[in-house]
């Protein structure tokens, strides 16, 4: 098997002039919802977890997980379930604030104010949940406030895990849609056995295949994606 996080396209594929073919100018982003969130084993704690938020301890849950790894979608589809109103990293002063209701805090590793965040924390309960999204736990926020500290170490905590194949191939295929493309199952399969498992990767991956069919008037298939990894056919590994 091979993976690697450095992905360059060849110096023949830079060399064209013009795009051989008319390019969409403008992607098609899917909604950030549950109907795209991709289930699997990577992330059925996860799921779980949320599912029963009415017994998380003192109403609080940390949403942890790397980039791309689905915590928006199931976030909102939460947010949507309960009713929670959605607060984002720059959330206002605590007498800003409104009452007390269900609150899905986003990025919350990259938060508000100490004190807002306290706050939030301290006015959660069974009845007004409080949910947090965040790439790193709790436990390594940076905080100057000891009693903030304190709440942020106890957090419960569901962990998203990074990708697997059967999340790696539908984020794969739904950047490929984004860009108007049915990429081949055989495509699918190809780029999931060698790229990093990374919602970035997999971003890198699909727009440098796009850029390069394009150029070169050709289908993304297989080989063209062997050759735009990098990847000469000779010196391969065998699947």
């Amino acid at each position: 098997m091979i993976r690697g996080s450095l992905l360059r396209v060849s110096a023949a594929h830079g060399s064209k002039g013009l795009l051989a073919q008319q390019r969409l100018p403008l992607l098609q982003p899917q909604p950030r919802d549950q109907a795209n969130f991709i289930p699997s084993s990577c992330n059925a704690d996860a799921r779980a977890a949320l599912e029963s938020w009415s017994s998380w301890p003192g109403g609080k849950l940390a949403l942890v997980g790397p980039e791309g790894s689905g915590k928006s979608h199931l976030a909102v589809a939460w947010a949507k379930k309960v009713g929670a109103q959605v607060i984002g990293p720059d959330a206002p002063a605590p007498p800003s604030l409104a009452a007390a209701r269900p609150t899905l805090l986003e990025d919350a590793d990259r938060r508000p104010a100490d004190e807002t965040l306290f706050h939030l924390i301290e006015r959660a309960d069974a009845n007004a949940p409080l949910l947090m999204t965040a790439r790193a736990a709790p436990r390594a926020w940076s905080t100057d406030l000891p009693d903030l500290r304190s709440r942020l170490n106890a957090l419960m905590v569901a962990e998203l895990q990074s990708p697997d194949d059967v999340v790696l191939e539908g984020m794969l295929d739904r950047l490929f849609r984004e860009r108007n493309i049915r990429a081949k199952k055989s495509v699918l399969d190809y780029l999931v056995r060698r790229i990093e498992r990374s919602a970035r990767t997999a971003r890198v991956v699909v727009e440098r295949l796009d850029e390069a069919a394009a150029a070169e008037r050709r289908n993304i298939t297989p080989q063209l994606a062997r050759e735009v990894l990098g990847f000469e056919s000779g010196n391969e590994e065998s699947d």
